[in-house]
């Protein structure tokens, strides 16, 4: 996989939340790591949840790869189930291929696992974003969480050092976050390493994580 590809993918996903095109940004990130015929998500109450009542599902979307629709059942074999439950929502994302003939492999759900602690929390994010004004508070930014975890995890960033991490958070390169910041590239690229020493962190995948993690 060529991860050059997949950061920006990342960015897209997290700048959709709250907008229609966020549902189909989730499926291509999916899709840039497994073959599939389609992404569904869902938002339920726990207690319906465990009693099995689908329809009082709060949002339940399924994004196919083709415009086609493709044959067979969606089979428990040929379906990934990433589920993350807060406070009295559970959020769920299934990962589906049309029949059981070509079930996802130890190896495809591995790939799968490595991204869920960034898929759930943009879920979660992107259902909050819905949610009526009154029963939600405002979206927050980038900036926002980004400024937040710092507050929470007690370090000290210079302004640079904030400037570059939002950048590769919103998927952007080395280079286009030296021509917007008027920097040289081994200058971003410097306070990218002070950031990640700070952080203690290793790359764009861990910031994300770190991004998201329960404060």
């Amino acid at each position: 996989m060529n991860s050059h590809l997949l950061y920006p993918q990342i960015g897209k996903v997290i700048a959709s939340t709250g907008s229609r095109q966020f549902p189909r940004m989730l499926h291509d990130l999916i899709k840039a790591h497994l073959t599939i015929d389609a992404v569904h998500i869902r938002q339920l109450p726990v207690v319906a949840a465990e009693r099995g009542d689908d329809d009082s599902a709060l949002i339940n979307e399924t994004v196919f790869s083709s415009d086609r629709r493709p044959e067979g059942d969606f089979s428990d074999p040929a379906r990934l189930h990433l589920i993350r439950r807060k406070g009295e929502s559970r959020y769920e994302i299934q990962v589906l291929r049309a029949g059981s003939t070509y079930g996802f492999s130890a190896h495809e759900r591995s790939r799968l696992d490595d991204i869920s602690p960034l898929l759930l929390p943009m879920l979660e994010k992107h259902i909050d974003a819905l949610q009526p004004a009154a029963q939600r508070c405002a979206p927050e930014s980038l900036e926002a969480r980004f400024l937040e975890r710092i507050a929470q995890s007690g370090l000290t960033l210079s302004e640079r050092e904030c400037q570059v991490c939002l950048g590769l958070l919103a998927g952007l390169t080395a280079p286009e976050q030296a021509e917007r910041l008027a920097l040289k590239v081994n200058t971003v690229e410097s306070y990218l390493r002070r950031a990640a020493i700070k952080l203690g962190i290793s790359g764009r995948h861990s910031l994300m994580r770190w991004m998201y993690a329960e404060a």
